[in-house]
């Protein structure tokens, strides 16, 4: 069968008929298994994390937040500004020859650029590598929770002449191409091949990036919405473009509707904001001896460090190389160089050439917290484990920090898997436990399950009794007969192990069901956040699946959300050529 799609008509996805798509249950991050125990820990508000960060994670840490950012330095906000306006312009790039992408305006976004410039506006960042077509789910959960809470937060705080502004922070001077250069979309991945080297935000769009574009449209241009899809990434990735360029493109034509800003902070103009903090780096390397004080703390609390740091913090960044600074001697030296730098000479760089410099994992929070108005950070969980390091580094340059925010973490079922759930009778927390379990669960709800706690019960106290018996005999029995009892148990409990992988095998064909819901649900025994790309999903749901998932935003009740997806949008029959 074929579609003629230039005339074909399109049963769209209907949100009014599925008004209760959205409303899943929400989890406990605990009940699912899959996040660390210091980010557990610091939802829950432990005592033993409390110093490792400022403010709380909810609207009464916001507040205090915002009071702290008021001082936000005026030329910050008009640096801020003019980097935006010359992104969001058109023309070419600075840096290249290449055209600048020709953005769709969007008078939300326009609106928000300028609202930076007054003392009254502020933002709420989260932050990512420009992963190739947008990466893991995860990314999207990230970008509409910030665009989610200042939405809310501009409704509450609109009597008090506040104004608060979504920002994605582009890391786009990341070098780890392995992380960067792949994404998967239904199981199947791509992988970016390229000799290109250095910040991949740097890097250009090549043939063999065009060529994984050609090869998804080979799988979801029979969707709906894949051809959208896929012009999308045309438009956006354009041969010769620098990556952070294709990036910024992608994410504006998702969500530049919302208000989205976008920051590609490899920017000479930024970086001169953040010199007095460079040459500090520089002459004392105050925030490795920060990081190493907090991550001892850190550890002594019973967790586990994320990172360390490096005795000086910052790169050196030169068209493709990212190299690091290494001190020895009051002299400074760029791996890979042979020649050494004085500290005159480096320090007149940092003031000449600040687009040089460039902060590792360490320095790169108080980058953004510098060239941005920020009350709040949205990250994952790896990312607020090593944030809760740096509240030292924070401390040493006198920078409000942040509250930090777990993103959003969300499940997408399909009608089809609900519909398979709801016939085995599964609940989604359920889903989340070993196969064996959710076999025990079936067995228990079909009325054949086994159980062996009476028996087992009743055979200890059978040698609870013989055991007194024995004693009264001789003394030296009792632990004879413990020994016995203790043998006779465990052989019971291996029978009962052995009564039950029997009674599982009964379920071949709901076991079969669960393996095919645990592959769709969990890829790679994973997350599907953090493994699946969106583009299967807007291939079959168009731009309305990131409004669905907007929808089941939270903002500061953190939980796990479940996301049962509508039908897709299909052709209509009568568009079917055979």
């Amino acid at each position: 069968m074929a579609v003629d799609k230039t005339t074909a008509n399109i049963k769209e996805v209907n949100l009014e008929d599925c008004k209760d798509c959205t409303k899943g249950p929400f989890m406990d991050y605990a009940d699912t298994n899959y996040f660390s125990k210091i980010v557990l820990d610091y939802l829950n508000g432990a005592p033993a994390l409390r110093s490792f960060y400022a403010h709380y994670p909810d609207k009464s840490g916001l507040a205090s937040a915002l009071r702290l950012k008021e001082g936000f330095p005026v030329q910050n906000r008009k640096t801020l500004v003019e980097n935006l306006r010359r992104h969001y312009g058109d023309g070419p790039h600075p840096d290249n020859n290449v055209d600048r992408p020709v953005l769709q305006s969007y008078p939300k976004v326009q609106a928000n650029i300028e609202a930076l410039l007054s003392e009254n506006t502020f933002s709420i960042t989260t932050a990512h590598q420009p992963n190739i077509f947008g990466g893991p789910l995860y990314l999207i959960y990230k970008i509409l929770h910030v665009i989610q809470l200042a939405e809310e937060l501009n409704v509450q705080y609109k009597e008090q002449g506040k104004y608060f502004v979504p920002f994605y922070y582009m890391g786009s001077e990341d070098a780890d191409l392995e992380e960067i250069g792949q994404m998967q979309v239904n199981g199947k991945r791509y992988i970016w091949q390229t000799d290109q080297t250095g910040p991949v935000g740097r890097m250009k769009v090549d043939k063999p990036l065009l060529g994984l574009i050609d090869e998804l449209s080979g799988q979801i241009g029979v969707e709906v919405y894949g051809p959208e899809f896929i012009q999308l990434l045309k438009d956006a990735y354009q041969p010769g473009r620098l990556i952070q360029e294709a990036t910024f493109a992608f994410i504006h034509q998702l969500f530049g509707r919302y208000g989205l800003l976008i920051l590609m902070p490899d920017d000479r103009k930024l970086k001169e904001r953040f010199e007095p903090v460079v040459l500090k780096e520089l002459a004392t390397g105050f925030s490795h001896k920060a990081v190493e004080k907090t991550s001892a703390a850190i550890k002594k609390a019973g967790y586990k460090v994320q990172t360390h740091g490096r005795p000086i913090n910052l790169f050196y960044q030169q068209g493709n190389h990212r190299e690091r600074i290494i001190k020895e001697n009051e002299l400074f030296y760029i791996e890979g160089q042979e020649s050494p730098k004085t500290w005159t000479e480096i320090e007149q760089e940092v003031k000449e050439k600040a687009d040089l410099f460039s902060g590792n994992v360490v320095l790169r929070g108080p980058f953004q917290e510098t060239i941005l108005p920020d009350i709040a950070f949205v990250g994952g969980g790896g990312e607020l484990a090593y944030w809760l390091e740096m509240k030292g580094v924070y401390e040493a340059i006198d920078l409000p920090y942040p509250v930090l925010l777990l993103r959003n973490s969300f499940m997408l079922i399909g009608q089809k898997e609900k519909a398979l759930m709801d016939k085995l009778g599964l609940q989604p927390i359920t889903l989340f436990k070993p196969l064996h379990v959710i076999q025990d669960t079936l067995l228990q709800k079909m009325g054949a399950a086994i159980d062996l706690d009476n028996e087992l019960m009743a055979l200890e106290a059978i040698y609870e009794k013989m055991g007194q018996k024995a004693t009264i005999v001789d003394t030296t029995l009792s632990v004879h007969t413990k020994a016995i009892g203790t043998i006779a148990k465990n052989k019971a409990s291996r029978l009962l192990t052995k009564m039950k992988t029997a009674q599982r095998k009964k379920l071949a064909i709901e076991t079969r069901q669960i393996k095919k819901l645990k592959e769709k649900l969990f890829p790679a025994d994973s997350l599907q956040e953090r493994t699946e790309n969106i583009a299967g999903f807007y291939a079959q749901y168009g731009s309305a699946i990131l409004d669905l998932i907007k929808t089941a935003s939270q903002t500061t009740r953190q939980q796990f959300g479940i996301v049962y997806l509508p039908e897709p949008a299909q052709w209509d029959r009568q568009d079917m050529v055979i």
